[in-house]
């Protein structure tokens, strides 16, 4: 069974090369890890290549933002699982493996809990989960999205419902998992924190959003799930 990471990189190398040798360590010789760098003018090249690692697979983004360039990265997995991954977190030892025993298990979709820290991975929160009521129910997703990328992981034919990405969708993430529920996917959450969530003031995803922002953003995707016809098995 072939794993896919898909890195969404922006001006990432202060923490990126800690992040990918957490990830490749977990990795098969037949893996692969897709970064998709939306800077390439930047660093972040050069610190991706000096890893030397020959699953690591770099290529160019759009230059049009977080969505548009985990879309670049998805459309170029070739594995059976594939992982979301930012390019500032730490994977704890047992992800991959716990993860993909789940979806052995018969899951499509899982979502596992994170310990939050600040830059330098000290924990000010143990779990995720715990502080924000984190839950698989469709409709309560709708209304707040427990789903974050960096702890989602899912199977290929997940990946072909949700791609292409609906125009204007807020987040890749709340996108793809919302399709997968509702066209009938089985998802599955994990209690164990199994990545160290680094927060900084440098991060491109987790901010605050306005209120006016919010109700446009499910609007959007209230609109695009209804245009979603149902699984076809």
């Amino acid at each position: 069974m072939k794993i896919s990471v898909v890195l969404a990189a922006y001006n990432g190398e202060k923490y990126i090369c800690e992040q990918l040798s957490s990830v490749l360590s977990q990795l098969g010789e037949n893996d692969e890890v897709i970064v998709s760098d939306d800077n390439p003018a930047g660093k972040t090249k050069d610190a991706v290549l000096s890893l030397g690692d020959s699953r690591i697979i770099y290529t160019v983004g759009e230059g049009k933002g977080v969505v548009k360039n985990f879309e670049n990265a998805l459309r170029k997995a070739r594995g059976d699982i594939i992982f979301l991954c930012d390019q500032d977190d730490v994977w704890l030892p047992g992800k991959v493996d716990t993860v993909t025993a789940a979806v052995q298990s018969g899951c499509d979709l899982v979502l596992h809990d994170a310990s939050v820290t600040d830059e330098n991975l000290n924990i000010t929160d143990e779990s995720y989960f715990r502080t924000h009521g984190s839950n698989g129910s469709f409709a309560k997703n709708i209304i707040k999205n427990s789903f974050v990328g960096c702890c989602m992981a899912f199977t290929r034919p997940v990946l072909e419902c949700a791609l292409p990405f609906p125009e204007n969708v807020p987040m890749h993430d709340w996108w793809i998992a919302l399709i997968a529920m509702k066209k009938g996917y089985r998802v599955k959450l994990i209690d164990t924190p199994l990545i160290l969530w680094r927060r900084h003031g440098g991060n491109v995803t987790g901010g605050k959003t306005s209120l006016a922002s919010k109700i446009r953003w499910r609007a959007v995707i209230i609109a695009s799930l209804a245009r979603a016809g149902r699984r076809k098995d």
